[in-house]
């Protein structure tokens, strides 16, 4: 075992070998490897290329070196291209700090059997006056970089619940083309984190139709992974036992407790508000969410048709089974 794989218990070393093709005898040589790629695209920035840092990308493609070099150079392109995201990439920017207090996203204290953490989103507690969607993506990613600096998880994984519960149409009818693509490449094509579940709970049949509609923008491996539980709780807990959920979840413990992962980043200043200026603040999120232009991202095609939803008929929704994968 390498000092690059001192935080790692004998369970997880032996997971990665088996599941990550890690080896700690080539470990170093798999490192250097990737790092001799970068050469090859001198357009992109690349702000670290540490031992440690490259190893989260290796770790997330299974040590297939072209892959993992092919994330990694996504990751800093994605800022590259889109700048303004992350030029207060702090949790004490007004924006993100709103969203965090406010659950976006949530961590649960237990790990999953399989050693995951897990994330949790209450869709309906966002609050439009204070904060954006490109906000709650910028704290999703902000939290992701905090927690992917455990070697555990960057083995073992995340597994996401949202829960749609009372997410109203108005709110679902501000997840434009724009701003799925940025989520979409933003968590799928330039993280290095492994998501071995991603389940929906309490589904409106709008947000059903609305991921029906993306689906096809999806990687296959996420298509799997996405589970659409809609009302039925059993099926969630089939895939994660109620014992380590909360009551919203149809869970055996408490009720969450929305600032818990807000109060570890934000510790002391969780409680200081003195720099939140709503007007000001709101003028320049706008400026953010216009700058989201097409050309910006690398998917040209419009993933959404903006008038989608209105031409889904409610009728529908009878029609509409859960897309539960047990893959």
């Amino acid at each position: 075992m390498t000092h690059l794989q001192a935080g790692l218990s004998p369970e997880t070393l032996e997971k990665a070998r088996l599941e990550l093709n890690e080896n700690p005898d080539t470990l170093h040589q798999d490192i250097q490897e990737v790092r001799d790629m970068v050469i090859t695209r001198p357009d992109i920035g690349f702000l670290r290329t540490d031992d440690a840092f490259i190893l989260r990308f290796l770790r997330a493609r299974k040590f297939q070196h072209f892959e993992a070099f092919r994330l990694l150079a996504q990751y800093f392109e994605y800022r590259q291209q889109n700048l303004d995201m992350f030029k207060s990439f702090k949790a004490t920017d007004p924006g993100i700090k709103q969203a965090l207090k406010d659950g976006f996203p949530g961590g649960l204290a237990n790990l999953d059997h399989y050693g995951r953490k897990i994330l949790v989103l209450f869709a309906a507690n966002w609050d439009q006056s204070r904060y954006t969607l490109v906000d709650i993506l910028r704290a999703i990613l902000l939290s992701l970089e905090a927690m992917i600096e455990d070697p555990e998880l960057q083995v073992n994984g995340f597994v996401l619940i949202i829960d749609w519960s009372n997410f109203t149409f108005k709110q679902a009818s501000k997840l434009t083309p724009s701003m799925l693509r940025l989520a979409i490449e933003g968590l799928q094509d330039s993280f290095p984190a492994r998501f071995g579940g991603i389940h929906f709970v309490n589904q409106p049949w709008y947000i059903h139709a609305l991921y029906t509609v993306i689906r096809p923008f999806l990687k296959e491996k996420t298509r799997k992974r996405i589970f659409l539980h809609g009302n039925n709780l059993n099926s969630l807990h089939q895939l994660i036992h109620p014992e380590i959920l909360p009551s919203e979840f149809g869970g055996m413990l408490p009720p969450y407790d929305m600032g818990t992962w807000a109060r570890t980043l934000l510790d002391h200043e969780y409680d200081d508000d003195s720099e939140y200026n709503v007007d000001s603040y709101n003028t320049c999120a706008k400026e953010v969410e216009k700058d989201l232009s097409p050309k910006s991202m690398k998917r040209s095609q419009s993933v959404v048709d903006p008038g989608v939803l209105k031409r889904v008929d409610k009728s529908e929704e009878e029609n509409m089974q859960p897309l539960l994968s047990l893959d």
